[in-house]
């Protein structure tokens, strides 16, 4: 490699990282803030969350559209589009908010599910950045510290400008987020990513139902879809909850940044653990740490308790969602990798958004230790799925194609 093309990789990675910062930095916002303007400004208590849940769709149904763009007119242009999307969406948001407007609040945090779609795809930008296969781990951890700057940056944002504009509360985290936003723009501007290879021709690969009914992706698939659509539920309703048992709004965003903290932070050590230990071992503790948070948080409802399970429930995430990732690739062929990793997050995000879209309604009826309770069994079924795989013959996907 010569000296220019180590100055440019080392550029691109840098850039990757600070856009990942502060691209990163919104869905906190909006997950701390969502639910509580929620209850502000609709007159349906069950709806309090629906600007949360039309994030999650917003970034589920945007997914492929954002795939579709890059693969069109080049990263760098989608991710230039989405910083625009993800300024614009704090703008609508915080009009919303000062014209007491809940259907235009709405609107705003669901634009916002396209940036969040583009962000999500800055790993792999990363891998393009670097193009040698054996640097990709490597170049993958660099842009995840940029998740861990965005966890702090977030939830500081809603502490320091929630009450900036005191006729309208919490108006000025959202105006912040847009000026997140448009700080990303020159740094995007200054990507300079290779081209994406040839599209590789398909040659002997399985139909999509086949590969769906196979048992390797039965259970990658539901370990994901259950790691991450009770994080995110939780997650969504825990804010609320907090603020509802008497803790501050300060304090309810602190136990967010915690919990995206502990999410990110074990990542440079999560694929050690999984080759030390196997994939399965490590999804199945991921879940276990889920179940324990519920446990945590049945246990009482002081500010530890809250913290302490959304620590938990971070740090599940982490093990069991990586976990499942690492499973999903013995269910697919080469040649069937795009349209099973596409499934699969659609399958993930759009759960996402369904759960985040019943947790309003769900905290209102049963409470937040009914929430906590009824997780449980699901996540006592995906460990049940996993012990049954660990007793059959290994199964991964034949090699061809």
């Amino acid at each position: 490699m010569t000296t220019t093309h180590k100055a440019l990789e080392r550029r691109n990675l840098g850039l990757l990282v600070a856009v990942q910062s502060l691209g990163g930095a919104s869905p906190p916002i909006i997950i701390s803030l969502g639910g509580l303007v929620g209850q502000m400004l609709s007159s349906t208590p069950t709806a309090s969350t629906l600007p949360v849940s039309l994030y999650q769709l917003g970034l589920a149904l945007s997914t492929l559209p954002a795939a579709w763009l890059m693969h069109r007119a080049g990263r760098r242009t989608a991710y230039l589009l989405g910083a625009v999307m993800g300024m614009l969406s704090g703008l609508v948001a915080a009009w919303g908010i000062s014209q007491s407007d809940f259907l235009l609040f709405c609107l705003g945090t669901t634009l916002a599910g396209f940036y969040g779609a583009c962000v999500q795809s800055y790993r792999f930008a990363a891998l393009d950045a670097v193009g040698d296969p054996a640097r990709h781990a490597g170049a993958i951890s660099r842009v995840m510290v940029g998740g861990l700057i965005a966890a702090i940056i977030g939830p500081q944002v809603v502490i320091w400008t929630r009450d900036s504009l005191p006729a309208t509360p919490f108006a000025g985290s959202f105006y912040s987020q847009a000026a997140l936003a448009l700080l990303a723009l020159p740094l995007l501007m200054l990507l300079r990513l290779p081209p994406a290879p040839p599209k590789a021709v398909a040659h002997g690969a399985r139909p999509l139902p086949e590969i769906v009914r196979t048992p390797q992706f039965v259970v990658a698939a539901t370990a994901g879809v259950v790691s991450y659509g009770l994080m995110a539920f939780l997650m969504t309703a825990a804010p609320m909850a907090m603020v509802g048992c008497g803790h501050s709004v300060g304090e309810a965003a602190l136990g967010i940044q915690w919990h995206v903290l502990a999410m990110f932070g074990p990542s440079f050590f999560t694929g050690r653990l999984i080759e030390r230990f196997g994939k399965r071992s490590i999804t199945a503790l991921g879940l276990v740490l889920i179940a324990a948070s519920g446990g945590l948080a049945l246990m009482g409802l002081a500010l530890t308790h809250f913290w302490g399970a959304l620590v938990l429930l971070g740090l599940g995430w982490n093990f069991g969602f990586i976990g499942a990732t690492a499973l999903l690739a013995e269910a697919y062929r080469p040649s069937e990798r795009a349209k099973v990793q596409a499934l699969n997050d659609f399958l993930v995000f759009g759960t996402v958004a369904v759960a985040s879209f019943g947790s309003g309604q769900l905290l209102h009826s049963v409470g937040w230790g009914g929430i906590n309770a009824g997780m449980l069994p699901m996540v006592a079924v995906v460990l049940a799925l996993l012990a049954w795989q660990g007793l059959r013959p290994s199964g991964r996907a034949p090699v061809g194609g």
